[in-house]
């Protein structure tokens, strides 16, 4: 992931709303949720919510999809990785400190 991306992610990450929408589209998994599911959920207005999507769709932490009538939003599971693989590649000064398979959500 180039350092670009990360700081662009961990930007959009860094406002409380942002996280518990991250978060809440992460708990969906690949089901993810409508915009209405996750304003009622969070108690966020709505035009608050579709900005804040799409801060996160801009970071590619997120993606949506039409399904009829609705979109539906999901985790970026893959940009997640991404970001977490960056984030501890040289933790215990380069040592091997934890399998890279727990480290990663297979949820995509």
């Amino acid at each position: 992931m180039k350092e670009d991306n990360v700081i662009r992610s961990l930007s959009a990450l860094a406002h409380e709303a942002r996280l518990r929408v991250f978060r809440a589209l992460v708990v969906a998994g690949q089901q993810g949720l409508t915009p209405s599911a996750l304003a009622e959920q969070l108690g966020v207005a709505p035009n608050a919510l579709s900005f804040h999507l799409k801060e996160l769709a801009h970071a590619e932490l997120v993606t949506q999809e039409r399904q009829g009538r609705n979109l539906v939003y999901r985790a970026a599971f893959p940009t997640m990785n991404d970001l977490l693989t960056y984030l501890t590649e040289n933790c215990c000064q380069g040592a091997v400190c934890m399998p890279n398979q727990a480290a990663l959500c297979k949820c995509y």
